[in-house]
């Protein structure tokens, strides 16, 4: 399953007031795993930027006068978001700017239907909150240290670790394994992945292995250890040798 992880940096809170999207930063997660892939790009906004949207994220004109029109990056972003889900922290903040950039380019609008919003997902798992991205961060232990301000790909990145953990995927991982087995592999490969290559030494002493034979025999002929074959012994530490003795040791006491 392909999702996208996005967020946005703009000049102000309303689109419709004349406010223009300046960032947007992506990453693309396959089955709740980051794979890497990543979209980020500046926008110049073709505006001035208040001073108070200045001190969130830190991104003056002048850093964006010589960017990219939003029309001119549209159709790369529309590609890459494909027809994932979005994973979106107050979604329909981030949604309203960027339909209203496609709107003015002619693109075909997003639909409220792909959005993942994880602040509705925190308000419903945390009711009491905070629910911020860095209130998340500290509840889950992501490291945000970074974050000194507002950044569209960085606050994207740390909002897929935090919709990892609202979801509770975060053992997603555990399943490589087995997933990679699926993979084009010979039947020898496989075999071969689940055969250690250098055995391990053997964990008991001689003097350990006769302790036990000893204890064994105290136990009758209806010790678990005697259903055990030699084989089967041999691999829980006992040697076959060990385990003919013992029970040779039960049947002589009966």
């Amino acid at each position: 399953m392909r999702e996208i992880v996005l967020d946005t940096e703009t000049t102000g809170l309303d689109p419709y007031q004349g406010h223009r999207l300046i960032e947007i930063g992506c990453v693309e997660l396959f089955n709740r795993i980051p794979t890497g892939q990543v979209f980020h790009r500046y926008v110049n906004p073709e505006r001035d930027i208040p001073e108070e949207a200045f001190r969130v994220h830190g991104i003056s004109f002048d850093m964006l006068k010589d960017k990219p029109l939003f029309h001119e990056v549209a159709d790369e972003l529309l590609e890459f978001l494909g027809d994932a889900s979005l994973v979106i922290h107050n979604a329909m903040f981030d949604l309203g700017f960027i339909n209203a950039e496609l709107e003015r380019c002619a693109r075909p609008l997003m639909d409220r239907a792909r959005l993942v919003d994880t602040l509705l997902l925190a308000r419903r798992k945390h009711p009491a909150g905070p629910n911020r991205l860095d209130d998340l961060c500290l509840r889950y232990r992501i490291d945000s240290s970074r974050r000194t301000k507002h950044g569209a790909l960085l606050d994207a990145e740390l909002l897929a670790e935090v919709y990892v953990e609202l979801i509770g995927a975060r053992q997603a991982t555990l399943i490589l394994v087995e997933n990679g087995d699926s993979l084009d592999r010979t039947p020898e490969q496989k075999a071969a992945l689940r055969v250690r290559p250098v055995p391990l030494s053997p964990r008991l002493t001689e003097q350990e292995r006769a302790a036990h034979r000893s204890f064994v025999g105290t136990l009758g002929s209806g010790a678990i250890w005697n259903n055990y074959p030699p084989a089967a012994a041999a691999q829980d530490g006992i040697s076959g040798r060990a385990a003919e003795d013992s029970s040779k040791e039960d049947s002589a006491r009966a």
